[in-house]
């Protein structure tokens, strides 16, 4: 299997998608993080009168704990800030994995509609990620197996370039601002936050057109020799 994830990593079209999901699901968090953090409620109306075992009532209680509310928010923005910058988005996804297990943990155990969808999907490109990114983490929580663990640096001019980091400051960002000005219109934050992706990538694109050399340069060293 690593084999196969090496060999999806050499090419342009995969680094993309992995680059600008994690900037879809970061700024998602963002979006959903800063209410929490300004102390506003997860939905308009108070849930106070609802029955003890809906949704509504669930997230007014964790409203009214005050503290605890604003400190999943922080962690949300933690996660989310890690996982837009790419420099470090393995760290990223790892915070990310059990905020949104919970999440769609609570969606299923909830009569939310069609939210489990919505929140399994993210669970879903969480694990992508994680995959993505299996080679670090397997040197990280693996032991060594008769010391011939090996590790392997693989640099990407066109993935690895920091401009992909700087966007996702900007995204990050932009949608931090937006929120805090016009509060949660997704429609308009999303229009807003694509128009800048799209400018991002068309220039990534005329920097590094596609017959440019961008392969991998390997660096493997054997632990324990």
């Amino acid at each position: 299997m690593i084999d196969i994830i090496r060999t999806f990593r050499t090419k342009r079209w995969t680094n993309i998608f992995v680059i600008y999901l994690r900037y879809l699901i970061g700024g998602a968090f963002v979006f959903s993080a800063v209410p929490k953090i300004s102390g506003e409620r997860f939905m308009t109306l108070s849930g106070e009168d609802a029955p003890i075992d809906t949704f509504p009532h669930f997230f007014e209680t964790l409203y009214q704990s005050g503290f605890y509310w604003e400190f999943l928010g922080w962690g949300q923005l933690l996660a989310a800030l890690l996982l837009m910058t790419q420099l470090f988005a393995t760290l990223g996804t790892l915070a990310f994995f059990p905020i949104i297990l919970n999440i769609f943990m609570i969606t299923i155990s909830y009569e939310f509609g069609g939210t489990p969808v919505v929140t399994g999907v993210m669970l879903l490109a969480n694990i992508f990620l994680l995959t993505w990114d299996a080679e670090k983490l397997l040197a990280l929580f693996l032991p060594e197996q008769n010391h011939e663990q090996v590790l392997a640096n693989r640099y990407n001019e066109f993935a690895n370039h920091k401009f992909w980091a700087w966007l996702g400051l900007l995204l990050f960002a932009t949608t931090f601002i937006y929120v805090v000005i016009f509060g949660r219109n997704p429609m308009n934050w999303f229009l807003i936050c694509m128009i800048e992706g799209l400018v991002g990538f068309i220039f990534m694109i005329i920097k590094y057109p596609k017959n440019k050399n961008t392969t991998f340069q390997h660096n493997i060293k054997k632990i324990g020799e």
